[in-house]
């Protein structure tokens, strides 16, 4: 990988910025550790329409929005800023792991995953043709389809923005959005997309995507784009053990990739902020204690090679 590609570098990539996240991400600045927060462009909404959280240690009779704001205030205070381009991938590298974002590369010696609970569930056959013509990402995959038609199934503003950059590649792109209006608007669709109107229910193919399952009807492409909010957790990171709860992590919020760790909902219910909080603090001390026996087993590895030199 082009190291030109490299944005930044961490020694904890945290992605999500709800409760678990930001827990994670303010125990790790104490701990005196280079992080990066990836959030969406508004943190935590499920806790933004909570009408009143009762149950928050220390906080009673505190209306959600209230909550959260103190929860961002408190990362803003001690200098956390939230990182607003959407992680597509995690993938192993010799210095840790690489975290793609679009066009955009970032490495970090560790990764605390806080993705909260995808409302979105998968389409019929959408995971078995993953990597066989359908995708998560219009820029990492893209220049597959120059001159091809395609289609974005686009549940989110990026949805449509993602379409017009496979405008300036695609022979036509059909468009299916799901997008609320208010949230669409200032985007022009550029001339070569085409609007389709219905509910995605399947990907259809062979050996490979060739269309989508309407609720009345079917199309066909060569690619298809599937753009949500978030990427599912074993889709994001290739490997990753999951169940039907959510990912398998240990005590300490360990997942069975070295160097990887989870926390809040996406582990598992019961969804309460005290747990999700609490999970973020484990899930950052244990990437911490991760770390410092990273760099000691380092020094260990350089120590040996400069003895035989």
């Amino acid at each position: 990988m082009n190291e030109m590609n490299i944005v930044s570098e961490y020694d904890i990539a945290i992605v999500g910025c709800g409760p678990a996240g930001l827990s994670a991400a303010i125990n790790a600045v104490i701990r005196k550790k280079k992080i990066g927060v990836f959030g969406t462009e508004f943190c935590s909404p499920k806790l933004h329409h909570a009408p009143h959280v009762d149950n928050y240690l220390g906080f009673q009779h505190i209306t959600g929005e209230d909550l959260r704001l103190k929860f961002l205030n408190h990362a803003k205070d001690m200098g956390i800023t939230i990182n607003k381009n959407k992680v597509t991938g995690v993938f192993p590298d010799k210095k840790g792991f690489t975290l793609q974002s679009r066009d955009k590369f970032y490495l970090a010696k560790s990764v605390i995953l806080a993705t909260g609970v995808s409302t979105l569930k998968p389409i019929e056959q959408e995971i078995e043709y993953l990597g066989r013509g359908v995708s998560y990402c219009a820029t990492c995959d893209g220049p597959l389809y120059k001159g091809k038609k395609v289609i974005v199934l686009a549940y989110n503003r990026e949805g449509l923005e993602e379409a017009n950059f496979l405008a300036e590649l695609a022979s036509e792109v059909i468009l299916v959005s799901l997008v609320k209006e208010k949230d669409s608007q200032g985007i022009r669709l550029s001339d070569n997309i085409s609007r389709v109107n219905g509910k995605p229910q399947a990907i259809i193919g062979e050996m490979w995507a060739s269309g989508v399952a309407l609720e009345n009807e079917k199309i066909y492409a060569d690619g298809i784009f599937i753009i949500r909010e978030s990427v599912l957790p074993d889709q994001l990171v290739p490997g990753l053990e999951v169940s039907q709860k959510g990912i398998l992590v240990e005590r300490s919020g360990a997942t069975n990739i070295p160097g990887i760790f989870a926390a809040g909902d996406c582990i598992g219910a019961p969804y309460q902020l005290s747990k999700a909080t609490g999970e973020g603090q484990v899930a950052a001390l244990s990437a911490v204690k991760y770390l410092d026996e990273f760099n000691y087993s380092n020094k260990e590895e350089a120590e040996k090679v400069s003895a035989s030199v």
